[in-house]
């Protein structure tokens, strides 16, 4: 079996296990109340799982098996959702929130196929959150200022958490680097869209690489979107450098959501045209849905990060692999 998990030579967690816990709520209590400050949400509930044939559940890469099961006195199949990136902006509809107002939930998710390893859980936690914005503000610029207030919100977090606890020193650059997912490769056109990443996070520190889930002039995309929530040309993702690790590490994947014209360029270039079955698709393509910009900030991710764990499993309860156990126990990680 492949070895996925890698514990950094001479790690030692900073924090006890329950001086760990404190600072994960300490963390979330905070994180929330400047994220909601910084982009105008309201804290709302979120389902846990949908109707399987409602077209709602965020279908990620296309190719991720979802998590499915029949109900008692219900007669379809349910499932298990993977992120809340369409019932957000259904909910907002729903809702009648106006331009400048948003949302965010608590989100919990399980992704059966991803790889478990250092930053990898099949449980997902993440602050899921949407605003609705108005047609001219569907642009790069826009786009940036939601990123820089969103890591002022991370880095006011950081400094409040070193803080309350002295013993942690983790450093995050206030200032993001922006950087289009071409101009990656067209500047390390010998390296993968990881190793970019790792180059451009290294020499950076807060990165936020945009232009993900079209082709690039390689012929292959930076990464994996799914077609029917980020606008390509106006999506990313938020990279920090993490010095435990020592490579890019992931926060945030978010942006400016399709409208009617790059939903139907979108699922025209990933053959998914079926898609407009649903109401939701439905509803874009007649402009009823409101045009919105959102994403999902990693909840394990951003407590990783902060409390300098090495591995996710430090800051989450979740199922690991065996060699997963075996590594950590020999390392003396102690997972949660």
């Amino acid at each position: 079996m492949a070895h996925y998990t890698k514990i950094p030579e001479g790690y030692v967690s900073a924090l006890s296990l329950r001086e760990t816990q404190q600072a994960i709520k300490y963390i979330k209590d905070l994180f929330q109340q400047s994220l909601s400050f910084a982009l105008n949400l309201d804290r709302v509930t979120a389902p846990l799982i949908v109707a399987s044939d409602s077209g709602i559940n965020d279908d990620l890469n296309g190719v991720e098996r979802k998590v499915a099961f029949s109900m008692k006195e219900i007669p379809y199949e349910a499932e298990v959702v993977q992120s809340l990136a369409k019932w957000k902006r259904m909910a907002l509809y729903r809702y009648g929130y106006k331009a400048g107002e948003g949302i965010y939930t608590d989100m919990n998710a399980i992704r059966r196929d991803d790889d478990a390893n250092n930053t990898h859980s099949i449980f997902v936690d993440q602050w899921d959150w949407e605003k609705v914005i108005r047609r001219e503000d569907r642009t790069v610029e826009f786009l940036k200022d939601t990123v820089r207030a969103i890591v002022k919100a991370v880095v006011y977090t950081n400094r409040r958490v070193k803080l309350r606890f002295p013993q942690l020193h983790a450093e995050i650059a206030e200032t993001p680097y922006f950087v289009t997912a071409q101009e990656l490769e067209d500047r390390y056109p010998d390296l993968s869209p990881k190793e970019r990443e790792d180059r451009v996070c290294a020499e950076h520190g807060t990165v936020f690489v945009m232009g993900i889930g079209g082709k690039l002039k390689s012929g292959a995309p930076h990464d994996g979107r799914a077609p029917d929530y980020d606008d390509w040309s106006l999506n990313g993702d938020l990279l920090v450098y993490n010095k435990v690790l020592g490579g890019a590490f992931e926060l945030s994947s978010m942006g400016i959501r399709v409208d009617a014209a790059s939903l139907r360029a979108q699922l025209t270039e990933k053959g998914a045209t079926d898609r407009y079955a649903f109401a939701y698709h439905q509803m874009i393509d007649r402009d009823e849905l409101p045009l919105t910009i959102g994403g999902g900030i990693g909840q394990s991710r951003l407590c990783m990060l902060m409390l300098e764990k090495a591995h996710i499993g430090e800051v989450q309860s979740s199922v690991w692999p065996e060699d997963t156990l075996t590594i950590c126990a020999e390392k003396g990680v102690k997972l949660l």
